[in-house]
């Protein structure tokens, strides 16, 4: 699978950027699965619900089904955070995996950046992130995109990995 991120600090919009490439990017016939990291503990399901339970009374793993969809949820319990690359080995294969967060991983990466955050340019301290997506103009020595110009990043992505 082919794998690239969007990286970021908090608030410089990544997610909207990740929205819009993986509708562009499977608008042009390519399977896209995403994977998101959380740098807090997160819940994707809610007290009272029958899978909540599941998870409260002990289960290390609750998975939903239904004939919409799937999911797997999967309890830690106090073992260490698996890393991408193992999170990556339990995907389905697909065209591109897009990565949202993970700074500091390995993989090649976009990041977003908007000036009114006041948040530093991760881009000068990493090679690994190889372009800008950014609210204004900036000169760096990589390519710097519009943020909102989602076609030219995801011309960029896909020349990267090869499409």
């Amino acid at each position: 699978m082919r794998v690239y991120g969007v990286t970021g600090w908090k608030n410089a919009g990544k997610t909207g950027l990740m929205e819009r490439l993986v509708e562009h990017i499977s608008g042009r016939g390519l399977s896209v699965s995403t994977v998101k990291h959380a740098h807090h503990s997160f819940d994707v399901d809610h007290k009272g619900r029958d899978s909540y339970r599941h998870r409260s009374a002990g289960a290390r793993q609750v998975m939903l089904s239904s004939r919409n969809r799937w999911a797997l949820m999967t309890e830690l319990r106090d073992a260490e955070e698996p890393s991408l690359a193992e999170l990556l080995a339990r995907l389905d294969p697909v065209d591109l995996v897009l990565i949202e967060g993970y700074k500091r991983d390995t993989h090649p990466k976009v990041e977003a950046w908007r000036a009114a955050a006041g948040n530093p340019l991760i881009a000068p301290g990493d090679p690994l992130i190889k372009a800008v997506a950014s609210d204004t103009p900036l000169e760096l020595d990589r390519p710097v995109f519009d943020l909102n110009d989602t076609a030219a990043v995801a011309d960029f992505i896909l020349r990267e990995v090869g499409f």
